[in-house]
């Protein structure tokens, strides 16, 4: 009478221990995705850049997702879940470590190399973690698991711009204005000193990322094949499909995710960069990514009592959307601290994006499940060419303009997807 109760309170244990780990790797995943905000204001003063040249910190981060995600499924695919996400670790440690030690030698190209090892890094992880969490369970309720894997992702996000806000961008106000009445000796040897302040809490985020990894190879996280969880879920549904291009739900989440992670970077790393258009000092335009950042734990928090009790994923996703189109139009209309405010609640409507558009768009890809989250996870590419296109453009238009006239069509965008695009090609699958 008791074995079957033992048993599954062991199985339960190994579950909550399963999403207590997956946890973790979302708190890592949030700290070096949002540390990028902060990261180009740093950038910008230690390596005398103009806005430009300084947001390829975002560009260098996310295109490599795009470039890597595809070889990251490949390489699951031989080490399998739990080497792989060490792996991860590892690799994302050389980055932290590179970035560290180039940024004190102010080598720009060698700091964007090692960013790129990070996002390649992240990209192995993403590619691993986001299916993984989607199928822990009922893929209906995925989003409410993938909220909770949010929050731990945006505590950390807003711990980071703190952070590095507080050891290496204290004061940098009075720095830069130092730096530009300096002459070209005091300039180099202040920049040389501000500069190198990254490289110590790079080297203990590299040191700690290790021995992470350590603990994940020694975890009890289970081993779960992806592709076998999915169809069981969808009752074989891709059973009869002989390629992923046979999906079109999937690309046009591909696309979605695409433009999502596009308005997300654009409102929590590029929000500093709006403030300073209004002319509000860089001593407050430094902690402005917390405020998207916290903004956005609001908005997991909401979904997670809301999804799936009191409202489906999908329907969550159009609503979301249609706070975002709102919330961009209010930050046009506005100036100065009301504006910027407004650009941090999109990080409200862009919380439970994630969480519904990815178990969305894999849903009922069975066999083809890995291959289609390697595909989703490319589409975080969005974060590097949309705010590299606000970047440039605000150099010639006003940039509020800019601001809205990237944002909107973004949201229109996920709307569809929310009302229509995860449905299509279903019906022939029925």
């Amino acid at each position: 009478m008791t074995a079957v109760p033992a048993t599954a309170a062991a199985a339960a244990n190994r579950h909550v221990g399963s999403i207590a780990i997956i946890g973790v790797l979302f708190f890592i995943i949030g700290f070096f995705t949002w540390i990028n905000g902060p990261l180009i204001t740093f950038v910008k003063l230690a390596f005398d850049l103009d806005e430009v040249k300084a947001f390829f910190v975002v560009f260098v981060f996310y295109i490599s997702y795009f470039v890597l995600a595809l070889p990251a499924s490949l390489v699951l695919k031989r080490t399998g879940l739990k080497k792989g996400l060490a792996l991860s670790l590892f690799v994302m440690a050389v980055g932290a470590a590179l970035f560290g030690e180039l940024s004190t030698q102010r080598v720009y190209a060698g700091a964007l190399t090692g960013l790129f090892v990070i996002g390649g890094g992240l990209a192995l992880l993403q590619t691993a973690v986001n299916p993984y969490i989607s199928i822990l369970g009922p893929i209906e309720s995925a989003a409410q698991r993938i909220a909770l894997m949010g929050i731990c992702n945006k505590i950390a996000g807003m711990l980071a711009p703190l952070l590095i806000g507080s050891l290496v961008l204290h004061g940098i106000g009075d720095l830069a204005t130092q730096v530009s009445a300096a002459d070209a000796a005091t300039k180099a040897t202040l920049l040389n000193e501000f500069a190198a302040k990254i490289h110590t809490p790079y080297l203990v985020m590299a040191a700690v990322l290790v021995v992470v990894a350590i603990a994940i190879l020694f975890s009890s996280l289970p081993e779960i094949k992806p592709s076998d969880a999915n169809a069981e879920r969808v009752d074989g549904a891709a059973g009869g499909k002989g390629s992923v291009f046979q999906f079109p739900h999937l690309w046009l989440g591909v696309l979605c995710l695409f433009v999502y992670v596009g308005v997300e970077v654009l409102a929590g790393d590029a929000i500093g960069t709006y403030g300073n258009g209004f002319g509000l000092p860089l001593d407050e335009t430094k902690f402005f990514t917390s405020f998207t950042l916290g903004a956005m734990l609001l908005g997991y928090l909401s979904g997670l009592v809301a999804i799936p009790r009191f409202i489906s994923q999908e329907r969550y996703l159009s609503v979301s959307a249609v706070l975002g189109i709102v919330f961009a139009l209010c930050a046009f209309l506005t100036k100065g601290y009301v504006s910027v405010g407004f650009v941090a609640a999109l990080g409200f409507a862009n919380a439970m994006m994630w969480p519904a558009i990815f178990p969305l768009a894999i849903k009922g890809l069975g066999r083809f499940t890995e291959t289609g989250s390697a595909l989703l996870i490319m589409g975080i590419a969005g974060g590097a060419i949309i705010p590299q296109l606000f970047a440039v453009l605000k150099q010639h238009h006003d940039f509020q303009l800019v601001f809205v006239t990237l944002a909107v069509p973004c949201y229109l965008y996920i709307l569809f997807f929310a009302l229509r695009g995860h449905r299509v090609g279903k019906a022939k699958q029925a």
